[in-house]
């Protein structure tokens, strides 16, 4: 998972590729070579990462230090970062030493893997693959993220999350209610379940988005019942579907872009 043994120039498009699938902004894989700073943040963390691995820890330390003034992305050069691994927006990240990394994961801006005690050994968190931390979010201490899970923005996590979990708030909590599994699946439809928000903030904006995508998800509800009880009674339905208005969830990012 995450020593590969792939070349530095394959993972180098594969990163580009991963860039792309991530951000509906980025136009082509120059673009992103030239223009992205979680891509070059990576880069240098490998060329780090290497020299750390193989002695030469001033150097390591060195670059990793010209990397975060060059990109506002600080990486200690002993951390551990698997592949497709997506920083979107960069600015403020923060990736401790003993941080572990999986494959497929995406911080957004602001993000600290940080550590909660002076002492050596293992202080930072542990990813696993698939994990999503929304902007300023801060994991502190040699805790788990399990696979699949997220972190909402502005979260504090200080403890495990599990598996396919979406933690939120300071102190985060974990999202388990039915309505919010369904509110989350509406976002991700939508296009910003990255930004996962929790039920329970007093910023008026979410709840304001909060109270939208509930609304779709009963609008949802009540239109599939309608087409379920039209198509007992035999109304065809078929020229409507072809012409029903398709959301276009890069449509959001377009238009803001």
């Amino acid at each position: 998972m995450h020593n590969s043994k792939r070349s530095l120039l394959e993972l180098a498009r594969e990163d580009l590729a991963t860039a792309r699938k991530r951000d509906p902004a980025a136009r082509s894989n120059v673009e992103v070579a030239l223009l992205y700073p979680g891509v070059h943040a990576l880069w240098a963390h490998r060329a780090a990462h290497k020299l750390w691995h193989k002695g030469h820890r001033f150097a390591a330390r060195a670059l990793s230090q010209a990397a975060r003034n060059f990109t506002g992305i600080e990486i200690h050069p002993a951390a551990v970062i698997g592949e497709r691994f997506f920083i979107d927006h960069g600015m403020g990240v923060v990736i401790g030493e003993t941080a572990v990394i999986g494959d497929d994961v995406t911080l957004y801006h602001g993000v600290t893997l940080g550590g909660t005690s002076w002492n050596k050994g293992k202080r930072h968190p542990t990813l696993a693959d698939g994990v999503v931390v929304g902007a300023g979010a801060q994991i502190l201490g040699p805790i788990t993220i399990g696979e699949g899970a997220k972190v909402g923005s502005n979260a504090v996590v200080v403890k495990d999350v599990p598996e396919g979990a979406t933690a939120v708030g300071n102190p985060a909590r974990i999202i388990d209610s039915a309505q919010a599994q369904k509110r989350e699946e509406k976002a991700g439809q939508m296009g910003f379940s990255a930004y996962a928000l929790g039920d329970k903030q007093d910023d008026p904006l979410a709840k304001a988005i909060h109270g939208l995508l509930d609304h779709a998800v009963e609008t949802d509800r009540r239109i599939a019942c309608l087409l379920q009880k039209l198509e007992v009674m035999g109304v065809p339905l078929e020229d409507e579907l072809a012409t029903a208005d398709k959301f276009d969830p890069q449509y959001l990012n377009k238009i803001v872009d």
